[in-house]
């Protein structure tokens, strides 16, 4: 069996925002670390290519594309969350290219499925603008790799506490690439409520399904369950990508979730069967945001143990009301083009 592919580069560890900033080196510093003090069997470690301008053009503006590229070499704010520092516009061309380079070895059958552990992160980049740490965004990149590779439906599915604004401006009026959002409502950007549901004939392929905090393991398994999981399987895309970010994670100082280790493993493992069932365990994780630096290296390790073939199961006990008033939200927006949900 081909192993699960990670891709990480030391380049990454360059992208410097400045002095106390949360998106910091020592993020993926620790990761690496945790990996190095126990190595996940049935996985292999490479260094990725960077994204060519084509591949970052399937998303992003050339007016977008020139703006950053006028910022290499530079230390400067692009706004109050986002900065860069000299080597920052090659780090984030290396981890598109990371996210590409997963998708087109799980599409090749080179690896099994893979993990881009990269930074800067990506899903709030827009296609004309950068911001939310965020320069190039990722994970929509890979997605339209995907494509040009053959995958006729690619589904996102992003669990970061944030949400993924980015994604889905590039893909609000599409169908064949459906994204899916669980996250922290109303919170950093601001959108991401349930009626945001798409437009035209990209119509009910955006799921949104916005928690107002404090949620728990057991709270994400009933929106995967019933709402992300079927409306995924109805779908049955050739291709899964995740915007995996930790900050959901309950130690996580940014975020306000309640989310554990073995809650993102079981989110893990309820995407990778549902991978190995519809689209040939075609499965890549693209890493976001998390910045518990225990909670997200740790929360990173489990999934990866995932990816090599551990299961873990959602947890059992009661649910938040407030969660599932959100799915029940989320439901009702979405009713109108998935029978899977009524």
């Amino acid at each position: 069996m081909t192993a699960t592919l990670l891709l990480t580069d030391p380049l990454f560890l360059q992208h410097d925002a400045g002095e106390g900033h949360p998106e910091s080196p020592a993020r993926l510093r620790r990761i690496l670390q945790v990996l190095a003090r126990n190595p996940v069997a049935g996985t292999v470690m490479a260094q990725p290519r960077s994204a060519t301008d084509a591949e970052i053009l399937a998303v992003h503006t050339p007016a977008h594309l020139d703006a950053m590229e006028k910022l290499g070499g530079r230390f400067e704010r692009i706004d109050e969350d986002t900065a860069v520092s000299p080597d920052s516009l090659d780090a984030a061309r290396l981890a598109a290219g990371a996210a590409v380079q997963s998708v087109e070895a799980v599409m090749a059958g080179r690896a099994r499925n893979a993990f881009a552990l990269v930074r800067p992160p990506g899903h709030h980049a827009e296609p004309g603008r950068a911001m939310g740490f965020c320069l190039y965004n990722n994970v929509a990149i890979a997605a339209e790799a995907g494509r040009r590779l053959g995958a006729e439906r690619v589904l996102v599915l992003d669990w970061d506490v944030h949400h993924g604004n980015g994604t889905q401006a590039a893909f609000w009026g599409r169908r064949d690439v459906l994204y899916q959002s669980v996250h922290q409502f109303p919170y950093y950007p601001g959108s991401g409520a349930a009626p945001e549901v798409g437009r035209g004939e990209g119509q009910g392929f955006t799921v949104n399904c916005g928690l107002p905090g404090g949620n728990t393991d057991a709270d994400y398994g009933m929106i995967f369950e019933e709402l992300l999981l079927p409306v995924a399987q109805a779908y049955r895309p050739d291709l899964m990508l995740v915007s995996a970010g930790f900050d959901p994670h309950r130690a996580d100082p940014i975020g306000g979730m309640d989310v554990t280790e073995r809650g993102f493993a079981a989110m893990c493992t309820a995407v990778r069967k549902l991978a190995e069932e519809v689209s040939g365990g075609k499965l890549v994780l693209v890493l976001e945001g998390g910045y518990s630096l225990e909670g997200l290296s740790n929360s990173v390790h489990a999934c990866i143990e995932v990816l090599a073939g551990r299961d873990d199961s959602f947890a059992s006990g009661a649910t938040n009301a407030d969660a599932r008033e959100a799915l029940a939200a989320s439901r009702e927006a979405l009713k109108p083009y998935w029978a899977s949900v009524r």
